[in-house]
């Protein structure tokens, strides 16, 4: 079997002697993994980082066999992004929420967040944002989409202020103005999409998707937060 496609380096472990195996998101194939020959060499190693995107071809007998990656690095982006505190724990981040879709499905979507955001992780005013509509994404490739659309309880789609913590349906002001202490901010530029918020707009978003990937998503799996979201946002808090 053979396939070409696009993809993004969220990993690399060692392979025996001089081999890696590449953990890649890939446009068509999803979350796939692949072992790269002489992976380990000083030639091909400095390209075999994460954040960087590829070209690839993958090939095995069968399909359910691991394969090996043949790569072509087509954009190089790790040298910047280990040059940010910031950046890294994003790049980290972003690996982790790929890890929770499951290996070989498709998700072209996620692909391209994913792609634009290892692109813009070293930008503080834009990187963060475009996190959190990756979450966002995540959350609704997973099963649990957020709708913030409309009104849960009028169905208006205009003046909407809050997200149901329950439901995770926006709230317009006057339905949700009685219970408002119990009720998510909607940050605006979740709507309206803002490219560079306030930071201060940014972390209510952060608490915003942090709720609901908590309850849905790791709280089921008996899974702490991952390290690098607490870093991510910590980094972003101590931001100037």
């Amino acid at each position: 079997m053979e396939w070409r496609d696009d993809g993004l380096i969220i990993g690399v472990k060692r392979h025996g002697e001089s081999s890696v195996i590449l953990e890649t998101m890939t446009r068509e194939h999803g979350r796939h993994m692949g072992i790269v020959k002489g992976g380990r060499s000083r030639r091909m190693q400095p390209f075999l980082q994460p954040g960087n995107s590829v070209s690839l071809v993958w090939r095995a007998r069968l399909e359910e066999h691991l394969g090996l990656y043949a790569v072509e690095v087509v954009r190089e982006r790790a040298g910047a992004i280990m040059e940010s505190g910031l950046a890294l724990a994003g790049l980290n981040l972003v690996a982790d929420w790929l890890r929770f879709l499951p290996e070989r499905d498709p998700h072209e979507g996620i692909w391209r967040m994913a792609e634009a955001l290892a692109e813009h992780l070293g930008d503080p005013g834009l990187a963060p944002p475009l996190m959190v509509r990756f979450e966002l994404a995540v959350l609704g490739e997973l099963g649990f989409g957020l709708d913030l659309d409309s009104c849960a309880a009028t169905g208006q789609r205009t003046d909407l202020l809050y997200v149901s913590p329950r439901t995770g349906r926006a709230v317009s002001r006057d339905a949700g103005a009685p219970y408002a202490a119990r009720l998510f901010a909607l940050p605006p530029f979740l709507r309206a999409l803002e490219a560079r918020p306030e930071v201060e707009e940014v972390l209510s978003a952060f608490e915003l998707t942090g709720h609901f990937l908590e309850r849905d998503v790791l709280a089921p799996r008996g899974l702490p937060e991952p390290e690098a979201r607490r870093t991510y946002l910590a980094r972003l808090r101590s931001l100037p």
